[in-house]
């Protein structure tokens, strides 16, 4: 395997790299920005690739906000783009559960640990579903709880999956529910797995340290995440898309999501930037999850190859 190629300060390799593709998927946090701070010319970069007649869709694991909820983060942000370049984990993981596992009742709920993203998505494609942003949920469990829950009397029947995701409300009311649920045969989903995600120029708990992780050690069993690196969530953007995959290019700053993501779906190529999580010590390390394939410092250096035009 040829080592990645640093794109860099080399305006020639970099046309060349734009030239190969039609398409390019972009991971937001790390990537676009950090929490409400954007990068330094990300809306010029993508000004670019869109005037060179590029398709850019933004893909990310970051279950809190629903499609016209990231529009609106966009918006504030200054960056032009619409709903439908928009493909998150949690409308991916609406679109699955509607589309392709089509429970029927009584037993089609959603039990959800997660935040309005996740539930403005359900909503969006008819999916019934408790939990989430309740805020019967959002306290310290009782007595009266142990017992209710223990007997079934406090659960709902109809509830078939648990869904989990990023929730900033977590606590071990929803977790001892979400458990019981699991025990009783609800199916095991997650928008995303990420242990981490960067914000505030920082990193904090992402979905996976916080919700899902716990249940999969209590029962012993994986979700099955909808986010990346999942290949279900790429077959759903493919088919959205109708995207050629050889043409495509999966641009990330996380190796075991983003880069992952491209590799294991066949894209033409990876571009991880180096203003997130990894770098490039962490893909020349011995066992490291996925190796890019090319690689910049920042977004914003694509726009070097500008000056060959």
């Amino acid at each position: 395997m040829a080592p990645p190629k640093y794109l860099t300060g080399d305006p020639l390799a970099i046309k060349d790299f734009i030239d190969r593709f039609d398409v390019f998927l972009f991971d937001c946090d790390g990537v676009l920005w950090s929490g409400d701070h954007l990068f330094d010319g990300v809306v010029e970069t993508l000004e670019l690739l869109r005037t060179k007649g590029k398709k850019t869709i933004f893909v990310t694991n970051n279950s809190s906000k629903s499609r016209p909820q990231y529009l609106e983060k966009f918006t504030k942000l200054g960056i032009p783009s619409n709903t439908d370049e928009i493909f998150g984990s949690s409308y991916s993981s609406a679109i699955y559960i509607s589309r392709i596992l089509k429970l029927q009742p009584p037993k089609n709920k959603v039990f959800v640990i997660g935040e309005a993203g996740i539930e403005k998505e359900l909503a969006s494609e008819g999916v019934p579903f408790i939990g989430g942003t309740d805020p019967a949920l959002r306290r310290d469990i009782t007595p009266e709880d142990w017992a209710g829950i223990a007997d079934s009397s406090l659960l709902d029947p109809e509830v078939g999956i648990v869904l989990t995701g990023l929730d900033f409300h977590i606590n071990y009311l929803k977790l001892a529910h979400a458990y019981q649920y699991l025990r009783r045969g609800a199916i095991f989903l997650a928008t995303n797995t990420d242990a981490t995600f960067p914000a505030n120029h920082s990193f904090f708990p992402g979905a996976g340290s916080i919700s899902s992780f716990p249940l999969a050690n209590m029962t012993g069993k994986k979700p099955l995440s909808l986010g990346k690196p999942s290949q279900a969530m790429m077959d759903a953007i493919e088919g959205k898309f109708q995207l050629n995959r050889e043409r495509t290019c999966m641009v990330g700053d996380r190796l075991d999501t983003d880069i992952r993501f491209g590799i294991e779906g066949r894209l033409g190529g990876t571009l991880a930037v180096q203003t997130g999580v990894n770098k490039k010590e962490d893909w020349e390390a011995e066992g490291a999850a996925a190796v890019p394939a090319f690689y910049v410092d920042s977004l914003s250096d694509l726009r070097a190859g500008s000056e060959l035009n």
